[in-house]
């Protein structure tokens, strides 16, 4: 690997708010300052998961020539009742809207992500159940 460590700032805004910042600059809000809501440090998390095995997803249903038109990744989680509060239980639920998507390359691109390729899952696994679950749709197609 070119760069193993990778690096973030966590700044202290005011009240319980925090901005994370990257290398690059990127930033993202964790809490709550004033009437502005950022997304919890637990909720990131969920959002790590989502991004994580989204991309793993997409990526080899393309290189399975399965494009999708779009796809949403919904993660919730379950935290214990007893500090620290961590998630005992994570499912997540795949949307991939496309033309022709055959359901055995998305379950194939689902294992292929979770078991090999995303490490946020990985890492998470040590702690939690993860389940997941997929809905191939056409495109257009709205959810409930």
């Amino acid at each position: 690997m070119d760069d193993a460590w990778r690096e973030v700032t966590g700044e202290w805004i005011g009240e319980y708010a925090f901005i994370a910042r990257n290398r690059t600059g990127r930033t993202v809000q964790m809490g709550t300052f004033g009437d502005k809501s950022g997304l919890s440090p637990m909720e990131l998390l969920l959002a790590s998961v989502a991004g994580c095995t989204g991309a793993d997803v997409v990526d080899i249903l393309t290189k399975k020539r399965q494009p999708p038109e779009a796809l949403q990744v919904k993660v919730r989680g379950k935290r214990v009742d007893t500090f620290p509060r961590i998630y005992e239980e994570i499912e997540v639920l795949y949307l991939i809207w496309g033309n022709g998507i055959d359901p055995l390359a998305v379950e194939q691109a689902i294992k292929l992500s979770e078991e090999k390729y995303c490490s946020v899952s990985a890492m998470l696994r040590g702690v939690a159940e993860i389940r997941s679950s997929y809905k191939v749709l056409a495109p257009g197609e709205v959810v409930d």
